[in-house]
């Protein structure tokens, strides 16, 4: 009778330590959709809550109760519910980030809800269309360079070729198919011009157009017009609106599609590849990715696409005054 009862002490005592095992001490990533640390966050379980704050990379030391569900709340994003066993594999926890129109100027917002035919469409607007000028070229596709084995897989598996898939034929892929957008969009903005230049060189001056600004393109043009078709595919702003000028003074068209396609392709080659390269050689060095500071990465390739713009505009606002 007593070991009976002993038995039946022993079973209640185990379920009950069972049923309040804790996970402590382990590290978890939190981020969002775009893989951007998620900073400060409230967790809540079993009634109780308690506000808690990630590292630079994301990372957290996170003690929760294993059986419970949880629940993690962070400004500016969605209110989502999580069990341990579906965290503990791959230690990230993922929340969804509320849109704002800063996620337009992020590279991963388009590679999220786009993917590979929205990335190509970005390339072709941000050189075709007037209104591509904001778009963020540059730090794109180094980020496709990141996931090229993603957005290469995307693109044969709609062809139902997905078993083709190796390093180096999604960098071919990537850099064949952008480079095409690319040339597309640079040729739709030189025709744009080409139809609109006769009719502006017509134009009497205002404030806001100089007919003698046309007559100094026309004669850049003539004398560096290969190098600045080349050099504009690597700075923002520029680059959309390069074409542009270019048909509207009258570029010659076969030198033109020469340049632009070379421009092109060296363009994306080395987006790409510095992307997917530099990726893999920082994890074997360093033992990190840049995955995990995709944000410092951005700003960063801003800063050294735009900084020649700046430069130049400067320099050439105190030449003017002198």
């Amino acid at each position: 009778m007593k070991q009976g009862l002993i038995a039946i002490i022993i079973l209640l005592c185990g379920g009950l330590f069972s049923a309040t095992v804790w996970a402590q001490g382990n590290k978890v990533r939190v981020i969002n959709q775009y893989e951007t640390p998620v900073k400060d966050f409230v967790l809540t379980q079993g009634g109780s809550s308690k506000a808690l704050s990630t590292d630079k990379d994301g990372y957290v030391d996170l003690s929760v109760d294993t059986v419970q569900p949880f629940t993690i709340t962070a400004e500016a994003h969605d209110t989502t519910s999580f069990k341990w066993q579906d965290v503990s594999a791959e230690k990230v926890v993922e929340l969804h980030k509320n849109f704002t129109w800063k996620d337009l100027l992020n590279p991963m917002f388009y590679i999220v809800y786009g993917g590979l035919w929205l990335l190509l469409f970005i390339v072709f607007a941000e050189t075709g269309l007037f209104a591509g000028f904001f778009l963020p070229g540059d730090s794109l596709l180094f980020v496709a360079g990141i996931y090229s084995t993603n957005l290469a897989h995307e693109f044969l598996e709609s062809f139902g070729l997905g078993d083709l898939q190796n390093e180096w034929l999604d960098l071919l892929i990537l850099v064949g198919l952008i480079s095409v957008a690319g040339v597309i969009g640079n040729t739709v903005g030189y025709w744009f011009g080409r139809r609109i230049g006769p009719a502006m060189f017509k134009w009497k001056d205002n404030f806001f157009f100089k007919k003698r600004y046309l007559d100094e393109a026309h004669d850049f043009y003539d004398k560096h017009g290969g190098g600045a078709i080349v050099f504009a595919r690597f700075l923002p702003i520029v680059r959309t609106f390069a074409p542009i000028i270019a048909g509207i003074v009258g570029m010659d068209k076969k030198k033109f599609a020469f340049y632009n396609i070379s421009g092109c392709i060296a363009w994306v080659f080395s987006m790409i590849f510095a992307g997917h390269f530099l990726q893999i050689w920082v994890k074997n060095q360093f033992g990190f990715e840049l995955k995990e500071h995709l944000e410092m990465i951005i700003i960063l390739i801003v800063l050294v696409t735009t900084a020649p713009v700046i430069w130049k505009l400067v320099t050439g606002r105190n030449k003017a005054k002198s």
